[in-house]
């Protein structure tokens, strides 16, 4: 059975054409209207952001080892309260694991 062609390109011109007819939905009038400290008010109210230096002390450098793949038996419960934390469970699960290996190496 052959395979049917996705793959579709655009110049540059047909790109901002596709661009321009889409409305812009930012309020310009109003953030223009901003003054200073309402901005920096809003960027220190952000959770977000990061205020200050970083702290590096926990960085890792270096390339992470491969991963082994493995079949391993886990409590149904277990199980479900990892996927309930959406996608990316298993990398939590692996997290998990090697924190408990890192605090008995100690």
């Amino acid at each position: 059975m052959p395979k049917k062609d996705t793959i579709v390109s655009y110049s540059i011109e047909e790109v901002r054409a596709m661009l321009s007819q889409e409305p812009d939905r930012t309020d310009w009038a109003k953030i223009n209207a901003r003054s200073e400290a309402e901005l920096e008010a809003s960027i220190l109210a952000d959770p977000d952001d990061v205020h200050g230096e970083l702290d590096w002390t926990n960085a890792v450098r270096g390339i992470p080892l491969p991963k082994e793949h493995i079949n391993l038996r886990v409590d149904h419960d277990v199980m479900q309260w990892f996927r309930s934390n959406g996608q990316g469970y298993q990398t939590l699960m692996n997290n998990v694991l090697r924190a408990y290996v890192e605090s008995r190496r100690g």
